[in-house]
This record gives structure tokens, C-alpha cells and sequence, in this order.
């Protein structure tokens, strides 16, 4: 679960990397800077999470067993958070309005925190 774990944090902080420079110099004349902005948010956020799951998969003092509901809610949290961002960000760029998932934005945003408390938890318990 650790190399799992590990490996999921160099994907997502890779494609942090990918995705901050395709806002920065892709996007940058197609959307406003408030979209510009909010897509950044998404990248930021994304990057945060991706060296927790560098941090967690190479946590020796919790077991792998109980890292996987932070993983989990994590990894669900990045792509609810994250990717709704991009995609509410360019919304002006494309033909299906992504406006109706916004939702799915605070759902993410829940899931991140509920990844962070299980961390503290999990990290209160073995210290």
C-alpha cells in the first residue's frame, strides 16, 4: 500500500506540475484571470495533496492497513476538488456547461478535510 500510496503523490503532484503550466501559458489569453485564478486554486491544492500522499506513503509509524481510508479520502478529494475547479474554470472554452457539478466542488473541499482528520487521528493514536 505504501509504493501505491507513494506512487499516487509523484502522479498527481507530476500532474500538478503539467497542468500549472498549461494555465499559466495555455490559458492565459483564452480565460479571464478570475477563471485563471481559480484554476491556479485547483493546481495548488492538487500539489498540496500530492506531498501528503508522499508524506503518508512514507509514514512508517502508521500501519499500511490504516492508511487506506486517508488515501482514500484523499484521492477522492483531489479529483471532487480539483478537477471540478478545472473544469468549472474553462467552462467558458467548451459546449457542455459545467456550472451543473458545481456542487461536486464542496464535496471534494469535505472530503480533503475528512482526509486530514483521519490523518491526525490515525498519527494521535500511534504517538
Amino acid at each position: 500500500m505504501n509504493k501505491t500510496i507513494f506512487c499516487t503523490g509523484v502522479f498527481f503532484g507530476v500532474l500538478a506540475v503539467v497542468l500549472g503550466a498549461f494555465g499559466a501559458h495555455g490559458l492565459e489569453n483564452l480565460l479571464s484571470s478570475d477563471a485563471i485564478a481559480s484554476f491556479k486554486t485547483g493546481v495548488t491544492y492538487q500539489m498540496y495533496h500530492a506531498l501528503l500522499l508522499l508524506i503518508l506513503g512514507s509514514v512508517k509509524s502508521i500501519p499500511e492497513e490504516e492508511k487506506k481510508l486517508v488515501y482514500y479520502f484523499i484521492v477522492s478529494g483531489i479529483v471532487f476538488f480539483s478537477f471540478s475547479i478545472y473544469l468549472l474554470a474553462t467552462n467558458s472554452l467548451t459546449g457542455f456547461d459545467f456550472l451543473t457539478i458545481g456542487f461536486i466542488t464542496p464535496i471534494g473541499g469535505l472530503l480533503l478535510i475528512l482526509g486530514w482528520l483521519q490523518l491526525g487521528y490515525r498519527a494521535y493514536r500511534k504517538f
